[in-house]
């Protein structure tokens, strides 16, 4: 355990607890001064972004211009304000972390921390955080639990069992092995082991929270409904994939309580999580967040942007200005029976990504995950994936539900696609034990053909 670690986000959790009760005018405001230290910072220290906003340094942030994942890694050394890293050896820290093993929570040199994406929504993306910033990555997630209502200190260790992956370059793994101490006993099972053994591991842990992502709550949902699992957690928390209505309405019925849907990236941390209403508020005093359409013209507030821009507040080593996310999500009004003046966010609707381009009677039709979510949600038992190839769309159900059949599925996803204006795209079922999943072991709905 890094003492000196813990005690800092120990520091930052009390001081975020402190803005729970800001105004929006001081919300506005501490976003105003933190982005102006954060570009005085990017500009010292970045050839990229003096470059990059070159003639706008002293524009407002809307009129900068975005920076996407491939624009970050194709010039990361030059994006980097620390001259003594740099991109080739960040990727040998993690090659030799994933090859050879050893404790991501330790800081490598002793003073960096790293974590990779997949490359599933773009390139591969590597990010690195200096001390003062892991600090707030970790206060950030801690957050979630703050505003779930969950009690914990030296008396009452808060037992957290999380099913996501065990990927030790994957953030989730950094932030489990950099919190775990006596405070935070942490159970960390792999999503892909056969759900006998995550069964077992959690009767034997009884979690305190429950932490994965959905596509593995919902089959521990049917098994606590069915008897083998036998938990009872105070909050059970959906990160990393979309929870959907169906999927909540399922994680509710098996542990008496609405599961809380926490949103988060790799690049930016905690985003946003809901408070004890359910109403999920973003963290504005870390970051700010601009949904847009695909031409990065902002929507209007309850309209869903075809992608995202976020400026994440405290982010120095590397700094992410209008850097763009492909999640496409909405956001609403401020003002919540908790207290709390961070603005919300109503939707989250899955990324630019998983909107599949099929051929139709009039040219290409744009199908959004929604058209499968309307068929396959109560089909599936345990979750269900589209997955795109030359051939056609096949689909994977995990375990079928009372009266479906596959032939069923088949023609029903067949006539909502041609509802939809799909033509000549042949559609396959198929029942599987376990749905297909990404490097970190995801498993998104809709899985588009790679080109």
């Amino acid at each position: 355990m890094d003492v000196q670690l813990v005690a800092r986000v120990l520091f930052l959790r009390a001081a975020m607890r402190r803005r729970d009760r800001w105004s929006p005018a001081r919300i506005a405001a501490h976003q105003e001064r933190a982005l102006r230290q954060l570009r005085t910072a990017a500009y010292a220290g970045s050839g990229f972004y003096r470059r990059h906003h070159s003639g706008l340094h002293g524009a407002p942030l809307a009129q900068l211009p975005p920076v996407t994942k491939a624009d970050l890694m194709g010039h990361f050394d030059e994006a980097l304000t620390a001259r003594d890293l740099s991109l080739a050896e960040l990727e040998q820290r993690l090659r030799t972390l994933a090859s050879e093993g050893g404790d991501p929570g330790l800081p490598w040199r002793g003073r960096w921390w790293a974590a990779a994406t997949a490359g599933t929504a773009g390139p591969r993306g590597i990010f690195a955080w200096s001390r003062p910033e892991w600090a707030q990555v970790l206060a950030s997630y801690a957050r979630a639990n703050d505003w779930a209502g969950i009690a914990a200190g030296p008396t009452r260790p808060l037992k957290m069992a999380l099913v996501s992956s065990r990927v030790p370059t994957h953030q989730s793994a950094v932030v489990g092995a950099s919190l775990r101490s006596g405070l935070v006993p942490t159970l960390r099972l792999d999503v892909t082991a056969p759900l006998d053994e995550t069964v077992a591991a959690l009767n034997g842990f009884q979690p305190r929270v429950l932490v994965g992502y959905a596509s593995a709550l919902l089959p521990l949902a049917a098994e606590q409904l069915s008897g083998r699992l036998k938990i009872s957690p105070e909050a059970v928390m959906s990160a990393s994939e979309v929870l959907t209505p169906h999927a909540a309405q399922e994680l509710e019925q098996a542990w008496g309580s609405a599961p809380f849907d926490v949103y988060a990236a790799t690049e930016t941390a905690g985003i946003a999580s809901p408070c004890a209403y359910r109403n999920r508020h973003v963290y504005e005093d870390l970051l700010i967040i601009e949904p847009v359409d695909r031409e990065g013209v902002p929507v209007p507030p309850g309209t869903a942007g075809a992608k995202l821009l976020v400026t994440v507040l405290f982010s120095r080593t590397l700094p992410l200005i209008r850097y763009e996310l492909s999640d496409s999500v909405a956001l609403g009004q401020r003002g919540c029976p908790c207290g709390r003046s961070f603005i919300r966010m109503e939707d989250i609707e899955g990324r630019l990504e998983d909107v599949l381009e099929l051929p139709g009677r009039a040219g290409i039709v744009s199908i959004h995950p929604i058209v499968f979510h309307h068929v396959l949600d109560q089909a599936a038992a345990s979750g269900w994936q589209v997955v795109q190839e030359r051939s056609g769309l096949r689909v994977l159900i995990a375990g079928l539900a009372a009266g479906s059949t596959p032939a069923g599925i088949q023609e029903s996803v067949a006539g909502a696609l041609t509802a939809a204006g799909v033509t000549s795209t042949p559609v396959s079922v198929s029942v599987v034990d376990q749905l297909e999943r990404t490097p970190l072991g995801k498993a998104p709905f809709v899985r588009r053909l790679k080109r």
